[in-house]
């Protein structure tokens, strides 16, 4: 039998107990659980930084793994409880969009909304659903319960805008999804919705950030343009990035998670409107 695989993603940090907790309560129900933690650096009840985080790792686990994220700003409200069944991983949190951009990216199956008690700790806390709730369920799925035993099937999930762009008659808009340590500008544009336009690596390419209108060549990699400059990309992620050679590009250009980012329609990009709807 292959041994259960499990990761854990919150805002929690690791100067609190909340972590070793819920890895105490899976172990506790699965001990042959093997734990890998992707992150519990993300930025407090920052829903849209912990999607971009797990939808950038998720591809990269064994098919069957068992991903918990917990950032809840909403925990112990009417917010739902959610196990996500993908073609090649479950996801298991809160109902607040934190799950859907790296279960969409496998392609989702089936979404239940978990309250089935069974799965869940004897006690729940209304303030620490990460352990009371989705550790358990995480754990109870590993030891080889089935998905829809952990509740009703829904469709009526939350989908977050920061999942897709939008076409419009000015262009293709977005907005950015995450500012790494290097000062990547990271959008929520794919590399599949880019390739769309027709715009090609080597073309100059006219963005538009919060408020201003720049061009910038769109190239492979980083050390296309001399040092300081800045460009644009594909990044590691697949998603169209802003950034500078061996510079800082957020702080060039003062962007934020969250401002809007498109790339304007040219007079050639009529022509993929259709494509694109």
């Amino acid at each position: 039998m292959t041994t259960p695989l499990i990761t854990l993603l919150s805002d929690f940090g690791l100067k609190d107990p909340y972590v070793a907790e819920m890895k105490a309560v899976v172990l506790s129900i699965c001990p042959q659980a093997r734990l890998v933690d992707i992150s519990h650096e993300i930025e407090k009840f920052n829903v849209r930084m912990g999607a971009f985080v797990l939808a950038s790792a998720a591809p990269y686990f064994p098919k069957g793994t068992i991903h918990v994220a917990v950032v809840d700003p909403g925990v112990g409200t009417k917010r739902r409880a959610l196990l996500v069944e993908a073609r090649r991983a479950f996801f298991v949190g809160p109902d607040n969009g934190l799950l859907m951009m790296a279960a969409e990216k496998q392609g989702i199956r089936h979404v239940y909304e978990i309250t089935n008690e069974r799965f869940m700790l004897s006690r729940v806390s209304r303030t620490f659903h990460g352990r009371d709730v989705f550790a358990p369920v995480a754990a109870h799925l590993a030891n080889g319960y089935k998905s829809s035993d952990s509740g009703s099937e829904i469709h009526d999930y939350v989908l977050p805008r920061f999942v897709k762009p939008r076409l419009t008659k000015n262009g293709l808009f977005g907005e950015v999804l995450h500012i790494d340590d290097f000062g990547n500008i990271v959008t929520n544009i794919s590399r599949t919705e880019l390739e769309k336009t027709g715009i090609q690596e080597g073309e100059i390419v006219r963005l538009r950030l919060r408020d201003k209108t720049i061009k910038l060549k769109f190239c492979s990699t980083y050390g296309e343009v001399s040092v300081g400059k800045s460009l644009a990309l594909i990044g590691s992620h697949d998603f169209l990035e802003i950034s500078a050679n061996q510079g800082n590009a957020s702080k060039k250009f003062g962007a934020r998670v969250g401002d809007t980012v498109a790339v304007l329609r040219p007079l050639s990009f009529n022509h993929c409107e259709h494509a694109l709807r």
